[in-house]
C-alpha cells in the first residue's frame, strides 16, 4: 500500500486508527432511496451513474453511459437545462419534475443539481409523493416565519439552543433533536435537547472529539444538511468507479445522497439509531455546533423541509452572533471608566504601579479571577490566591516566549505547560496583560482548579470495542460514565476576552502617555526613555516647545513609510496629513488652550488615505510655560472597514425581500413574510455590533452576519423557485 493510501484511507477500508483520515467524501456509492448522475456539461451527456438508475429511468447500465439526458427524459432535461449557469451550481439547487419508469409509471420527483469542478454536473433524483402527502408543505412559509421570530427574540444562548431544539422538532418529527456545541479542545457537549419522553435523556452529556472526525467537520462547512434515511442501508456504487474526465474518484462533497462511512453507520447502530439529520451551526465562519437528529426508524425529507432546516441554522446563527456582540459590547463599556480611575490614581499618587494595581483589584469580579499580580518595573503586587513571587517570575518568562501577543489566556495552564502543575489549586486558569513591550510587566488574573464532572456517552478512554483483536470498532457501550477533570479552571468567555483585549490597549496607551511626559521633563535620561517608546506599539511622536521632533518612534515611521530622519518639524510632520493646515491648527490650537484633544484625522501613505484617531497632550513646564507636544496615533483601518461592512450589510437588508441583493423573493407572499422575518433577526444582530463594538469584535463578525443572511435568502429563493414548479404528468 502506498504511503498516501496508508495515510489517507480509501473509503470504506479505515478503522479507528486512521478515521481522522478517511477519504469519506470519495464514497463512490449512495443511498438507495435515490438516484445518481454525473452529466456532461455541455451536452447533457451521461458520464457516471447509480447502479439503480435503469429502476427508474429503464435501460440498461451499459446503455445508458452516453446516452443524452434529452433521450433519457425530456421532462428531466427541461428541468436541468435552465440551472445550468456559468457562475453558479457551487452548491446543489432544487429542481423537480417528473420521469416515466420502464412500467409506464409516473414518478414525481425532486432533484438536487450541482457542478463538480472537472468531473461534470451531477443530479441527484428522489421520488417524493409519499413523502408531500406526509408533510404538510403549503403551510410551510407561515410557520416557518413564527420559527423565525422565535428565535430571534431568544434573551441568551441557553435559550436560543432550546428554542432551537424544540421548533425544529416539532417542524420535521424526529424522535430526538440535540443541539451539539463544540468547546475549544474539539469535544462536544449536549447543551439542549427536545425528545419523545421514553427515551433516556442526552442533555448535558460529553462526547470526544474523536466521534466526529476533522475531514467530517470539514464536510460539516460546506455541506450544511445532511441527511442518513436508514442505517440498514446497501451502498448503490456509482458507474464507472472513477470519472472519465479525471480519471479520478467523483468528489461527492456536496452531494445529499453520499453514503456514509461504514464506521459512522457502525457508531449509530450502535446507539440504535436508524434515520438522522446534522444541520450545521456557524459562527465568524467557524463550525459552533451542530443540531443533531436522531429517528429510531428509517425516515427521510423532501426538499423543502431539509431546505427549511438549513434556512433556520442560518438564522440561529445570526442571532448566536448578536447576543455574543451584545455581550461583548457591555462589556467594552466598562473600558472608559477603567482608564479614568487608572488616570486618577496615577495624577494623585503620582505611582503607576498603584495606579495598575488598582484596576488589576477592581476587576477582579469582573473576571471572576481569585487571584491577581501585578509585575511592573520590577516590583510585584498581589491580591487573593497566587503562586509565589518566583513561580510568578517563572511564568511570565514563558508566557513571553509562548505568545508573542499582548494577551495570553489559557483555562488549562498546567496542560499548556506540565511544569506548573503544581500551581493549579491558585492557577489552573490565567490571563495576561503585557503592559511593556521591552520588559516582562504583566497584569495578571488567576482562576484556581475548578473539579469538574464530566458525563461522557460512554468512556472516551475506551472508544474501541476490543472483543475481536482484528476488528476496531465505534464503542458499543453509551452508558453514562462520569469523568473527574483536574488542572482545569472555568473558560474565559468571549466578552472577558474582549475587555481584556481593550483593557491593554488602554493601558498601553495611558503608560505610554506617562513615559512621553518623562522625555520631556527628565532631558537627561532621554536616550533610556526614549528606547522604551522608540519600541513601543503604539505610533507617537513628541515635540518639544519649539515644535522641532523630540522623537518619531518606528511605529510611526512604519506607518508613514519614513527613514528614521525624514521629520524633523511639526511643519514637515503636517505635510504627512490630507488637510496639512487642518493639522497644523488642531495643534496649535491644543497648545494655546493647553488642553487635551483627542479626534480622527486622515493621513496620505503611499499616495493613499489612512485615517487614524490622534490623541495629543500640551505637557505644561512648572514655570506656567509648556514643555511640548505628544501627539499618539491610531490606525482606524479596523473600524474604517467594521462601518463599511455595517452600511453594506445596512444597504443590502433595506433592499428586503423585494430587492436583488439578498435573494429578491417578490411574488409569492408567504416567502416574503418568511424572509422580512430573517432581515429583521439579521437586522437586530446588525444593532449588536454597531459603535465601539464594532472595532473590538472586528469586521469579521458583521461579514459573518452578512454571509449568514445571504444563504437564508439564497435558500428562501430556491424554496420559492422550488415551489413554483407545479409536478408536470404527460
Amino acid at each position: 500500500m502506498s504511503d498516501h493510501l496508508a495515510s489517507h484511507p480509501p473509503f470504506g477500508t479505515a478503522d479507528l486508527t486512521n478515521c481522522e483520515r478517511e477519504l469519506i467524501h470519495l464514497a463512490g456509492s449512495i443511498q438507495p432511496h435515490g438516484v445518481l448522475l454525473v452529466l456532461d456539461e455541455g451536452s447533457l451527456q451521461v458520464r457516471q451513474i447509480s447502479a439503480n438508475v435503469p429502476e427508474l429511468l429503464g435501460g440498461s447500465l451499459e446503455s445508458l453511459v452516453g446516452t443524452s439526458l434529452d433521450e433519457l427524459s425530456a421532462p428531466l432535461a427541461d428541468a436541468v437545462r435552465p440551472l445550468i449557469t456559468p457562475d453558479g451550481l457551487e452548491r446543489p439547487v432544487p429542481l423537480r419534475t417528473h420521469v416515466v419508469d420502464p412500467t409506464g409509471r409516473v414518478h414525481h420527483v425532486e432533484g438536487m443539481l450541482h457542478r463538480v469542478p472537472l468531473q461534470g454536473l451531477v443530479l441527484e433524483l428522489e421520488s417524493v409523493r409519499d413523502l408531500l402527502a406526509e408533510h404538510n408543505i403549503d403551510a410551510l412559509p407561515k410557520r416557518l416565519q413564527g420559527i423565525i421570530a422565535e428565535i430571534a427574540s431568544a434573551s441568551s444562548i441557553d435559550v436560543l439552543c432550546q428554542t432551537m431544539a424544540v421548533e425544529i422538532k416539532s417542524l420535521i418529527g424526529y424522535d430526538r433533536v440535540m443541539v451539539y456545541r463544540f468547546d475549544p479542545d474539539g469535544h462536544g457537549e449536549v447543551v439542549a435537547e427536545e425528545r419523545e419522553q421514553h427515551l433516556e435523556p442526552y442533555l448535558g452529556l460529553h462526547y470526544p472529539s474523536s466521534d466526529i472526525p476533522q475531514r467530517a467537520r470539514d464536510l460539516y462547512l460546506r455541506n450544511r444538511v445532511r441527511v442518513l434515511a436508514d442505517t440498514r442501508y446497501s451502498p448503490v456504487p456509482v458507474l464507472p468507479r472513477l470519472s472519465p474526465s479525471t480519471g479520478t474518484d467523483l468528489d461527492m462533497s456536496m452531494s445529499v445522497l453520499r453514503s456514509l462511512s461504514p464506521i459512522h453507520i457502525e457508531y449509530l447502530c450502535n446507539m440504535g439509531v436508524t434515520g438522522t439529520l446534522v444541520a450545521s451551526l456557524m459562527k465568524d465562519g467557524r463550525l459552533w455546533g451542530l443540531v443533531s437528529c436522531h429517528h429510531y426508524s428509517a425516515r427521510r425529507l423532501p426538499y423543502q423541509l431539509r431546505a427549511a432546516c438549513e434556512l433556520l441554522s442560518d438564522v440561529f446563527s445570526t442571532r448566536l452572533a448578536a447576543l455574543e456582540a451584545a455581550a461583548v459590547a457591555h462589556s467594552i463599556l466598562m473600558v472608559p471608566r477603567v482608564e479614568k480611575q487608572m488616570v486618577e490614581t496615577a495624577s494623585v499618587s503620582g505611582d503607576w504601579h498603584q495606579a495598575l494595581f488598582g484596576v488589576l483589584r477592581s476587576l477582579m469580579p469582573t473576571f471572576n479571577a481569585t487571584g491577581g499580580a501585578l509585575l511592573y518595573e520590577g516590583q510585584v503586587l498581589t491580591i487573593g490566591n497566587v503562586p509565589g513571587t518566583e513561580d510568578l517570575s517563572r511564568m511570565s518568562a514563558w508566557i513571553a516566549e509562548e505568545s508573542s501577543g499582548p494577551l495570553f489566556h489559557s483555562a488549562a495552564l498546567a496542560k499548556r505547560e506540565p511544569t506548573f502543575a503544581h500551581l493549579a489549586g491558585v492557577a489552573s486558569g490565567v490571563l495576561a496583560l503585557r503592559v511593556a513591550p521591552t520588559r516582562l510587566d504583566y497584569v495578571l488574573w488567576f482562576r484556581r482548579e475548578q473539579l469538574q464532572t464530566v458525563r461522557w456517552a460512554g468512556n472516551p478512554n475506551k472508544p474501541m470495542d476490543l472483543t475481536d483483536p482484528n476488528h476496531l470498532s465505534p464503542r458499543r457501550s453509551f452508558a453514562v460514565w462520569t469523568e473527574q477533570v483536574r488542572n482545569t479552571a472555568r473558560e474565559w468567555t468571549e466578552q472577558e476576552l474582549a475587555l481584556a483585549q481593550l483593557l491593554q490597549a488602554s493601558i498601553y496607551d495611558t503608560i505610554q502617555q506617562v513615559q512621553g511626559i518623562r522625555v520631556l521633563i527628565v532631558a537627561r535620561q532621554l536616550a533610556s526613555v526614549s528606547r522604551m517608546v522608540e519600541r513601543s506599539g503604539e505610533p507617537m511622536v513628541i515635540l518639544n516647545e519649539r515644535d522641532q521632533v523630540l522623537l518619531l518612534n518606528l511605529p510611526l515611521r512604519r506607518m508613514l513609510g519614513l527613514g528614521a530622519t525624514d521629520v524633523t518639524s511639526l511643519e514637515a510632520l503636517s505635510s504627512h496629513f490630507a488637510h496639512p493646515n487642518a493639522f497644523l491648527d488642531t495643534v496649535r490650537r491644543l497648545r494655546r488652550e493647553m488642553q487635551p484633544w483627542m479626534g480622527e484625522l486622515t493621513l496620505m501613505v503611499n499616495g493613499e488615505p489612512l485615517s487614524v484617531a490622534v490623541r495629543a497632550d500640551a505637557v505644561p513646564s512648572t514655570d506656567g510655560g509648556m514643555l511640548g507636544t505628544i501627539l499618539i496615533f491610531t490606525d482606524l483601518s479596523a473600524r474604517r472597514a467594521a462601518e463599511d461592512a455595517r452600511a453594506r450589510l445596512s444597504e443590502a437588508l433595506d433592499a428586503g425581500p423585494a430587492g436583488n441583493r439578498l435573494g429578491g423573493l417578490s411574488g409569492v407572499v408567504e416567502f416574503d413574510d418568511m424572509m422580512s422575518a430573517v432581515l429583521a433577526n439579521a437586522r437586530t444582530a446588525v444593532m449588536s455590533v454597531s459603535g465601539t463594538a464594532a472595532e473590538a469584535i472586528q469586521p469579521g463578525t458583521l461579514k459573518s452576519i452578512e454571509s449568514l443572511t445571504r444563504r437564508a435568502a439564497e435558500v428562501a429563493q430556491q424554496m420559492v423557485r422550488f415551489a413554483s414548479q407545479l409536478p408536470r404528468t404527460p
